[in-house]
This record gives C-alpha cells, structure tokens and sequence, in this order.
C-alpha cells in the first residue's frame, strides 16, 4: 500500500492528473505539437543513451538471455491477446489483430516511469533494460500483421507497415541512443550528462502532463468500446505482466529487473503501433486500439499495474 501511494503521489503521476483534470475541465492548456515532438524526442534518445551505458559495460553473455525472453515475449503476448480478443470477445480478425499489435509491442513511457519507480524505491536493475525495450518493439507488430491476414485478403502493406516500425522515431532513436552511449562509454558523455541524465525527470513531468490531456480524450469514448474492452484493457495486462516478470526472473534478472520486463509485457503501444496499424491494417477500427491503449491501460499500468508489477517480482523473487 505504501509504493502504491508513494506512486500515486509522485511528480510524474500527478502532472498525467492534472494533464486529465485539465481536459476534463475544458481548460485552454495545450501543448504546442513541436513541444510534444522535442520531448519525445529527448526522452527516447536519452533512454537510449543510458542503456547503451550500461550495456558497454555489461558482458555479453548476461545479455543474451534476457534478449532471447524478451523476444519470446513479443511473439506470446500479441497471440494471447489475439486469442481472447477473437474468441472471447468475439471480435473480427483485423480488429484483433489490431489491437494485439499495440498489446503486443511496448509504450516507451510506460517503461521510464517503471525505472523512475524503481529508482525511487531503491531497486537495483540491469543497466541494459533500455535495449530490451527496442527488442520488445518490433515482433509483436509483425505477427500481428501476419495473423490479421489469415484468410483475408487486405489492401494494407504489410511490407510499408514494417517499414514505419523500423524506421520509426521511437525504434530510431531508441538504438541510436544505445549505439552512441556504446560506443562513447561512460566517460565519454559526461560533457552531455547535465543535459541528458540530471535534466530527465523534468522532461518526463511535462512530457506526463502532455500525456493526461490526451489521454483524457480517449476516456470520453469509454462508452463506445464496451464493458469487454474496458476489461480487457486491465486484466490482460495483469497477466502479460505475470508472464513477463516470471520469465524475466528464470533468465536471471532482478527483481526490479524482472518487474520492468513485466511492466514493459503488460504495457500497450501509442506511437509505433497505431502507426503501422494504420498503413498496415487500414480496415481497423482506431476508437477500439487508441482508447484501449491509451485511455484505458495507459492510466491503470502509470497509476496502479506499476507497483503491482513490482510487489508481485518482489513477491515471486523473494
């Protein structure tokens, strides 16, 4: 219960409530669309940079599993997904499979507030936690696209879609931050640190506040996807976050660790899969993959999934 409040009560959070009762409200507060992109601009490029860090002076072999579970992860979680959605909810093939790309693959915002998390609760993590998230990217995405046009024939390319994901910002700037840091080592951005590292949790406030107002207006179309949705958008991230913090212990992470790898399985895509959602699977509704996403388990993993992910790790890790 504490680490929930301690949560709940954190900068980050708070600015996504305000950002929520602000639009509620009607207020005027906007962000300008430049401010927007340069903020996730920073803050994908100095996740990677960090990451990159640690992994210049990680060895090889503590790597290499954690890279092949997680992976793993970004082939399972979009099929469970895929399963529940088309036999459960009973929805059609491409809204599916739409959905369970975004379910499938990970929100870069989710992730940094579970190491801000884990920072404030003083766990100990992997320093190349940042490289697992640009793997978790990608697979989920594809199969998606693969499963969706199992007996349809679709006007979408998948080959385009493919294309937006790799070439994408956050993919982008994600693995050149990690090169870069690689490659330049600890001491060689210390010229850059005061910019990237000390200015981080600022940027991340704002960035949060940004994000309640737009998820705010994904709540008001609640009523449109229905009470399975709005389920599944909880519960199924409970069990990818289990799925994930379990493995992420048998391949020898943390407990922090694995709880990350748990947040990042159990988070939902609002950048790079509604892009290659919308080029790939053109037919799909986006009322049901943006809100479910974004106005429904974006808020309950920032909120309530992040210290459930942690006490569970630390529970199943103990």
């Amino acid at each position: 219960m504490d680490a929930l409040l301690a949560n709940v009560l954190s900068p980050i959070v708070l600015a996504f409530v305000l950002g929520v009762i602000a639009s509620l409200i009607r207020s005027d507060l906007e962000f300008p669309e430049a401010l927007y992109s340069a903020l996730s601009i920073y803050l994908l490029f100095a996740i990677g940079l960090k990451g990159g860090v640690a992994l210049s002076n990680t060895a090889p072999i503590e790597f290499v599993a954690p890279a092949l579970a997680t992976f793993f992860l970004g082939l399972l979680t979009p099929l469970i997904a895929y399963l529940i959605l088309r036999y459960v909810g009973s929805f059609d093939g491409i809204n599916a499979a739409a959905i369970a790309a975004h379910y499938g693959s990970v929100s870069a915002v989710t992730f940094i507030a579970a190491q801000t998390f884990s920072q404030t609760k003083g766990y100990i993590t992997e320093g190349f936690l940042p490289a697992l998230v640009a793997i978790l990217e990608v697979p989920a995405i594809i199969l998606a696209l693969m499963l969706a046009r199992i007996g349809t024939s679709l006007v979408g390319s998948w080959k385009e879609a493919l294309h937006e994901v790799i070439t994408g910002r956050s993919i982008v700037l994600l693995l050149g931050g990690l090169l870069i840091g690689l490659i330049a080592g600890e001491k060689g951005i210390e010229p850059i640190s005061p910019f990237f590292i000390h200015g981080f949790q600022g940027a991340l406030t704002l960035f949060l506040l940004e994000m309640g107002l737009v998820a705010a207006k994904r709540l008001r179309t609640l009523k449109s996807v229905g009470p399975f949705l709005i389920a599944f958008g909880i519960f199924v991230p409970i069990l990818h976050g289990a799925l994930g913090i379990w493995l992420g212990l048998q391949v020898g992470l943390s407990v922090g660790g694995a709880a990350i790898l748990g947040t990042l399985a159990s988070s939902a895509s609002y950048i790079a899969a509604p892009a290659a959602v919308r080029i790939g699977l053109p037919e799909a509704n986006p009322t049901f993959y943006l809100t479910s996403a974004l106005g429904i388990t974006f808020p309950f993993n920032l909120t309530l999934g992040i210290p459930i992910y942690f006490a569970f790790s630390a529970w199943l890790g103990g």
